[in-house]
């Protein structure tokens, strides 16, 4: 665990915190080196990764999951998880409801009508990780969106488990969730499947969800072909926390992502009150004994949880804006007054009845989120990017009149002259 202070700069003691990297380029190289076979042998190479990477036996029609084995998922499931399915994937579809993009239009000028009109993707695919853990959240955090915004061909890829079959909750999620097919596909051969399309795969309009650097990898080199949500790396969570908040909330808050498994994961507390630093760390040492992924914690413990000591609350909102958090947790007398300075993060939670599991799991908001500083510049999934978004324009006969000289005059300064033309021929 790490100790630091921030007295108004960061100093060369913030680097380990700051320059996370979620794009190792060492293994470019060898991810385009399957991309690039995937393009050039389909279903075969579909067929060699899936044997080289997870040990499974598949040829082509026999990379989507069959009807009998999704109608049996329903049994192998216990009804407790699906109780906190049902009611995640209401809550996700609910929340995506309330902002479906609606089409509009307006005329600015006499004889000129401008507008927007919006229509869903026709097909999108939902990455959805199953290695150190299933992360049944994960389709509901996709594909329940794509289905609240009426993406007719939903698509769910996941790794196999080691028998052939998909982790039946996964596949209970994603009939919830509205997926029309599943892939027992993983890693990098499942995005480029995805991306390029096979002989027995076809291609999907974009691509959303989580997963390891070499998903992440392949998710860049694939952009283009297809769209894609965001590159997101190793799961992190800040804290900002002052005198008022309970060193045990705080513990768990940052183990809940301590334990993601890669350990590149970062956990970071920031706070006025340096009595609570001490408290935490002893709770997190204490509260780590209890957990059943223990080997995966300790990955992180040495390396990737900091302590931030701060002077006030306004310098905590300023190391946020700073980090860019993934998942933000305001546990302070003002949670709302410090969430109001703050710009960059993926998502907020504020105060002490708001850990970031909720978020994760049933709160409605998507949990596929800006890391590693990418809140700077990018949001996390929602609703309105499983559409197409297209401008309409009309002019009137006098409308075009009015305005085809500066049409002619723009063609000139560019050199286009057949696009001048094109606006002053009709009126020759």
């Amino acid at each position: 665990m790490i100790r630091l202070e921030f007295t108004g700069r960061c100093t060369a003691d913030f680097d380990p915190l700051f320059e996370r990297n979620a794009f190792p380029e060492d293994i470019a190289s060898s991810v385009n080196e399957i991309l690039c076979d995937i393009r050039k042998r389909g279903d075969e190479a579909i067929s060699d990764y899936a044997k080289k990477f997870d040990g499974v036996e598949l040829i082509a029609g026999q990379f989507q999951v069959c009807q009998e084995e999704l109608d049996a998922a329903d049994a192998k499931v216990d009804q407790d998880i699906k109780d906190a399915i049902d009611l995640a994937a209401a809550n996700i579809i609910d929340f995506s409801s309330q902002k479906l993009p609606q089409a509009w239009d307006y005329s600015p000028r006499e004889g000129v009508q401008l507008g927007e009109k919006y229509a869903p993707l026709s097909r999108i695919a939902c990455y959805v990780p199953g290695g150190t853990a299933p992360l049944v959240s994960t389709v509901l955090h996709t594909a329940a969106i794509a289905k609240a915004a009426g993406v007719p061909d939903i698509v769910i890829t996941t790794p196999p488990q080691k028998d052939g079959t998909v982790n039946p909750a996964i596949l209970y999620a994603a009939k919830k969730a509205g997926a029309t097919e599943v892939l027992k596909l993983g890693g990098v051969y499942a995005i480029g499947a995805l991306a390029y399309g096979t002989e027995s795969i076809k291609r999907a309009r974009k691509i959303c969800g989580p997963g390891n650097a070499y998903v992440t990898a392949a998710k860049r080199q694939v952009y283009g072909y297809c769209s894609l949500d965001l590159v997101a790396g190793p799961s992190e969570v800040m804290v900002i926390a002052d005198k008022t908040a309970p060193a045990k909330f705080i513990a768990a808050d940052l183990l809940s992502q301590a334990e993601h498994g890669s350990g590149y994961e970062q956990a970071v507390m920031v706070t006025d009150c340096a009595e609570l630093i001490d408290e935490v760390e002893k709770e997190l040492l204490e509260q780590k004994e209890l957990l059943g992924r223990v080997e995966c914690v300790d990955k992180v413990l040495d390396n990737g949880i900091f302590f931030i000591k701060v002077n006030d609350m306004e310098a905590a909102a300023e190391v946020a804006d700073l980090y860019a958090p993934e998942h933000l947790e305001i546990i302070t007398e003002d949670a709302d007054d410090v969430a109001a300075q703050i710009s960059n993060a993926g998502a907020i939670f504020l105060g002490p009845w708001t850990p970031e599991p909720v978020g994760d799991f049933v709160a409605g908001p998507s949990h596929v989120l800006p890391t590693g500083g990418a809140g700077h510049h990018f949001s996390g999934l929602t609703v309105d990017q499983f559409f197409r978004r297209t401008s309409l324009i009309k002019y009137s006969k006098e409308a075009l009149q009015k305005e085809v000289g500066a049409v002619a005059a723009m063609a000139k300064a560019e050199g286009l002259g057949a696009h001048g033309r094109s606006g002053t021929i009709r009126f020759e």
